[in-house]
């Protein structure tokens, strides 16, 4: 690589699946050639991807088999890794302003760290907005990170063993698991929690049998459950969530979680063993106003057409952390397949803004939606806003569509071969390991 003091320094805050794409791709045309010194900044080690956090929560996702460990992905495509959490941002010196790193001891690893930047792309992604609600954050786990979504399995396991010793009590059951929020990752989470508990059953967990012992719980504000996806889409679910035994409240706010469940602006109480606040995102609260930037009620940094930044033509977002127009007058979902997207066309913008050319607006293609249902099925809208009517899908077509997004993001990260041989020892690993982590 050329002296990174000649080359211009291209700093990528947040290592999620459109951060690290970017990281990827920009440090395979800019930096192994040494045009420039790409840099991704992450609080963590390992990248997961975020549609799978509801696997990893019910355990039938080994994350230490598939996670992607920053370090080895810097060193394979040609940009480098600093561990650490954005604090601040100074745009006049061009510095981002990174935390000290430390350990489970509380010693400190790494100093706090001040980074110069000729361009920076912020992709932090987002975190569950629990609206203030009361006792959220004693009493309930947002399932937003893979620590939350291991935090829950290790709460599951041990509740699945405390009800071996608990007599069960008539129509109650012995364990409960309240989900707020009947959007994708809470709908899939309750037919994996199913499939998990059937899985756990056969393990000699057999008190928590989710046909007759455990009760699964869906709360939704809105009128349907999957409310921001096709009508089709959402009744199809529940009809499967409901053949599953899984319980729909919709039409109903929670105003208070505690130790002993949820409770409802209408007075119904939900008691739960477990609670999953899985209702709405926003950004993190520290990228309100982040160096003068302009943020939205959601934290969103506001960015125009080409992801740049309303106010610093050096500062670009994208991904669930930025609120982009969609040209249309409104915004471009927070959605996987948006951030995709985005970070393919930053990659161009970011090489046309190093040579002074003029940069490309961002146009969303939707595709559709896919929502999984652990191994019992799958649903999902194809094309979306790009046909005249979307196209329905389900069963095994939708199982395997739904399977392929996974696939086409190690692609974007890996590329085809290394893809293939990923794949592979996935399928090796599931004959010697158990289908459920069990501990």
């Amino acid at each position: 690589m050329a002296d990174a003091a000649r080359c211009p320094r291209i700093v990528i805050v947040g290592g999620g699946a459109g951060g690290l794409e970017l990281a990827t791709r920009l440090g395979d045309k800019l930096g192994k050639p040494g045009r420039a010194e790409v840099v991704l900044v992450d609080a963590q080690r390992t990248h997961i991807w975020k549609p799978l956090l509801h696997q990893l929560a019910a355990g039938s996702y080994d994350s230490h088999a598939e996670e992607i460990e920053y370090l080895a992905q810097a060193r394979w495509h040609h940009f480098r890794f600093r561990q650490g959490k954005l604090v601040g941002l100074d745009r006049a010196a061009r510095e981002v302003l990174i935390a000290p790193l430390i350990d489970s001891e509380g010693r400190e690893i790494l100093p706090a760290q001040r980074l110069t930047y000729d361009y920076l792309v912020l992709s932090v992604g987002s975190q569950t907005n629990d609206f203030g609600t009361p006792g959220v954050q004693d009493h309930a786990i947002c399932l937003d990170s893979p620590a939350a979504a291991r935090h829950f399995h290790e709460r599951l396991i041990d509740a699945c063993l405390r009800a071996q010793s608990l007599p069960m009590e008539a129509g109650k059951g012995r364990m409960s698991v309240a989900i707020i929020g009947a959007g994708a990752t809470g709908v899939e989470l309750a037919a994996e929690l199913h499939a998990a508990a059937h899985v756990l059953t056969s393990f000699g967990l057999e008190h928590i049998n989710p046909d007759t012992e455990l009760k699964i719980v869906l709360v939704e504000a809105s009128p349907r459950i999957l409310a921001a996806l096709p009508e089709r889409l959402s009744v199809a679910a529940a009809h499967e969530l409901r053949k599953l035994a899984v319980e729909i409240h919709s039409n109903e706010r929670v105003v208070e979680v505690n130790a002993e469940g949820v409770r409802m602006a209408s007075g119904k109480f939900i008691p739960s063993t477990l609670t999953v606040w899985a209702a709405g995102i926003k950004a993190a609260d520290g990228l309100r106003e982040l160096g003068g930037l302009e943020t939205n009620r959601l934290n969103q940094i506001v960015v125009d057409g080409t992801l740049r930044s309303t106010r610093d033509e050096r500062v670009f977002a994208f991904g669930d952390c930025a609120a982009c127009p969609n040209g249309q007058g409104g915004w471009v979902p927070a959605r996987a397949q948006a951030a995709h997207q985005q970070a393919a066309l930053l990659a161009a913008n970011i090489q046309r803004a190093l040579l002074g050319k003029p940069l490309k607006s961002f146009r969303f293609q939707d595709y559709g939606s896919l929502v999984s249902l652990a191994s019992y099925s799958s649903v999902g809208s194809l094309m979306g806003s790009l046909s005249k009517g979307s196209l329905f899908v389900e069963g095994q077509i939708a199982k395997l569509m739904y399977w392929s997004l996974h696939k086409q993001h190690q692609m974007a990260l890996s590329g085809f071969f290394r893809t293939v041989l990923i794949t592979l020892s996935e399928w090796l690993d599931r004959v010697h390991r158990p289908k459920i982590k069990l501990h």
